[in-house]
C-alpha cells in the first residue's frame, strides 16, 4: 500500500499464527506537517517478522455529529461544499471538537444549532465511528437529538450550508444509489435504521 514501505528485513518466513503471537512496536513519530485540523507524521513501526516499515499516520482531535428527528419524522441534512471532493455532498451535521477534552456531546449540540438552527431537547449517543483506520485516528461520536426547536444559524465565515429534510427511506435510497457516499453519514443513517425499524 502507499502508506508503508519496508526498509529493513531479516529474510524469514513468517506464517500468520506466529505473527499474531508477536507485537507492533513503534520505534519513532515524526511530525511532518503540522496542520488547522489535522498533523501529519511518519512513523517508524517494527512489525511481527522483525521488518522495519514506515506508516503515515494523521492525527486528529476527534469530532462529533448529530442525527435530528424532526417530529414529523424526517432527518435534518447539511449539503455543503467539500474541497476534498470539490463538489458538493449531503451529510449530516458534523464538526471537529473545541480541543481533545471537549465532551462529544456538547459538541454534538453545539454543531447542529451552529449548522441547522436547531437546539435538541434530547441527545442520546447512537454510534462511535473511526472514519480511516489505516492511516487516521479521527473519531467521530454520533448522537440522536431529538424534541427540536428552531432558532438561528451560527455558521463560520467560510460555511455556506444548505439545511435539507428527508425521510430515513429516502436517505436509505441515496446511500444505496451511490449519491450519498460520506462514512459518518451511512453508519448514522443506518444505524438509526436499525435502533427504529418502525420508522
Amino acid at each position: 500500500m502507499a502508506c508503508r514501505a519496508v526498509i529493513s528485513k531479516e529474510g524469514k518466513d513468517f506464517g500468520m499464527e506466529e505473527a499474531m503471537s508477536e507485537e507492533f512496536k513503534r520505534l519513532k513519530r515524526e511530525l511532518v506537517y503540522k496542520g488547522a485540523i489535522v498533523d501529519f507524521y511518519k512513523d517508524t513501526i517494527r512489525v511481527p517478522n522483525g521488518n522495519i516499515v514506515k506508516w503515515d499516520f494523521i492525527k486528529h482531535q476527534g469530532a462529533a455529529a448529530v442525527v435530528p428527528v424532526r417530529e414529523d419524522g424526517k432527518l435534518l441534512m447539511v449539503r455543503q461544499y467539500r474541497n476534498a471532493l470539490d463538489r458538493y455532498t449531503l451529510e449530516i451535521p458534523a464538526g471537529g471538537l473545541n480541543g481533545a477534552d471537549e465532551p462529544t456531546r456538547e459538541a454534538a449540540a453545539r454543531e447542529l444549532e451552529e449548522e441547522t438552527g436547531y437546539r435538541a431537547g434530547k441527545l442520546e449517543w447512537l454510534i462511535t465511528v473511526r472514519t480511516t483506520v489505516a492511516f487516521c485516528n479521527e473519531k467521530i461520536d454520533i448522537y440522536l437529538a431529538t424534541d427540536l426547536t428552531r432558532g438561528k444559524q451560527h455558521l463560520d465565515e467560510d460555511e455556506f450550508i444548505n439545511v435539507e429534510a428527508y425521510t430515513v427511506q429516502e436517505l436509505c435510497d441515496k446511500i444505496l444509489s451511490g449519491e450519498i457516499e460520506d462514512s459518518k453519514t451511512i453508519a448514522a443513517v443506518m444505524s438509526y435504521r436499525a435502533k427504529f425499524p418502525q420508522v
